[in-house]
C-alpha cells in the first residue's frame, strides 16, 4: 500500500472520529458512558471485566459498536474487494477511530476538557496507565500491528 494511502487513511479516520465525538457529547453531554441515556445496563458480570475494561454494558454501545463496526466494512463490501489485509486495515481503523474518539469526547467536551481527562473525572474508565486508560495503549498498540501487517508486502513465493 502506497504511504499516502495510510496517511489518508489515518487521517480520515481521525476526521470521523472528530465527528462522531461531537455528535456523542451532544447525545450524552456531560454523562458520559450513557449514564443518563433511556437504555438497558448491565453494571456487573465477570465478561465485562475481561472484554469491556470492567465498565457497564449498555444497550446504547450493544447498538453502537456494532454499527460502528459495519460502517467501517462497508468498502470492503461495496467494491466487493474483501481480503485478509483488508480486514486487517479496518480493524485497525476501528480501533483508532474508537480511542481517537474517546480521548476527543472529553477534549472538545465543554463538561471536561483536557485538564478534567484523569481518573478521578472519570469512573468509567477503570484502568489506567500513565496518563491514559489502559484501552488506549493496548488498542493503539494491536491497531499499529494489524496497520502494519495489512500493508507489509506479500512474501514472494520460492522456487
Amino acid at each position: 500500500m502506497h504511504p499516502l494511502v495510510v496517511v489518508l487513511t489515518l487521517g480520515w479516520t481521525v476526521l470521523l472520529a472528530f465527528f462522531f465525538a461531537h455528535v456523542e457529547i451532544q447525545i450524552e453531554g456531560a454523562a458520559g458512558w450513557a449514564a443518563n441515556l433511556p437504555t438497558w445496563r448491565i453494571q456487573h458480570h465477570w465478561l465485562l471485566d475481561i472484554f469491556w475494561g470492567g465498565r457497564p454494558m449498555t444497550g446504547y454501545h450493544a447498538w453502537l459498536f456494532p454499527c460502528m463496526g459495519l460502517f467501517f466494512h462497508f468498502p470492503l463490501v461495496f467494491t466487493g474487494n474483501w481480503s485478509w489485509r483488508g480486514e486487517a486495515r479496518v480493524f485497525a481503523c476501528i480501533m483508532l477511530f474508537w480511542i481517537t474518539e474517546d480521548f476527543l469526547w472529553f477534549v472538545l467536551n465543554p463538561a471536561y476538557g483536557l485538564a478534567h481527562f484523569a481518573p478521578r473525572y472519570i469512573p468509567w474508565h477503570i484502568h489506567w496507565w500513565g496518563p491514559a486508560p489502559s484501552d488506549y495503549w493496548v488498542s493503539l498498540s494491536v491497531a499499529a500491528l494489524l496497520l502494519w501487517l495489512s500493508c507489509r508486502r506479500p512474501a514472494t513465493p520460492r522456487r
